[in-house]
This record gives structure tokens, sequence and C-alpha cells, in this order.
């Protein structure tokens, strides 16, 4: 199996070119179109595998499968003060931790199809209120 193989792979229809797009996550510059979204995978799956063994060849820096990557699940974001203001509010007013709102809207787009149009409002995460005691 080559290294390749194990990479994270998306294909979309675009409207602008007419054709289907595959991209491949740990190559970003990489992309490829056809009418058929599988001619359009394959074809990024070929172009992949010769741009790993380019890099190989030229003593290039061979980006790691997502896959295989460790995430701890805790990062920094920074915010202006007022955005933060306005989430610890929102969070008292649902009742529940700043952490928990945080998460529900990070969330939110990556449930989304592949492809969808990120410019649609996501549908606001609610919990229900419970009186705090």
């Amino acid at each position: 199996m080559e290294l390749s193989d194990r990479y994270s792979y998306r294909v979309f229809w675009s409207e602008e070119d007419g054709e289907h797009v595959a991209v491949c996550a740990e190559l970003p510059g990489l992309s490829w179109l056809d009418k058929k979204a599988e001619r359009a995978l394959s074809g990024v799956l070929r172009a992949a595998r010769e741009a790993v063994e380019l890099l190989r060849e030229e003593g290039g820096a061979v980006p790691e499968p997502l896959i295989d990557r460790r995430y701890s699940g805790t990062f920094k974001v920074r915010i202006p003060p007022e955005i933060h203001r306005r989430l610890v509010l929102e969070a008292e007013e649902q009742n529940i931790s700043l952490n928990r709102l945080v998460s529900a809207k990070l969330s939110a787009p990556l449930e989304r199809p592949p492809g969808a149009d990120l410019r649609e409002a996501p549908a606001r995460y609610r919990a229900p209120r419970h009186p705090r005691a």
C-alpha cells in the first residue's frame, strides 16, 4: 500500500468549472477535474502518488496522512474580548458551559455534507433550558 493511499480525498461538483473536482487534504495544491466523479478521484489518486514519489526523489517533506496524526482535542483560539463576552452570555442563557457552546458552534459546519455551501447559516444549537440550582 502506498502512503498516498491513506491520504484524505474529497470529490465535489464545481458549478464554476462544470466538472467534478477531486482534492487531497494532505497535498493542498493538488486537484483533478473530470465530468465523472470516479475519474476525478482516480486522477487525483494518481497525481498524489506521483507527487509523493517526486517529493521523495527531491528530498522534500512528504506529508503524513491525517488519519495517522494524533489530536489532543485541545487548542487555544484568540478572539476579541467582545466576542468572548457574547459567547459567555449565550452560554449562561442556555445554562451550558462555554466549552460546550463553542464546541457545538465549531462542529455545526462540519456536520454539513461535503461540498455544501459554507455561506449558508448553520442551524443554531440550543440546549434545553434548566433553572440553575
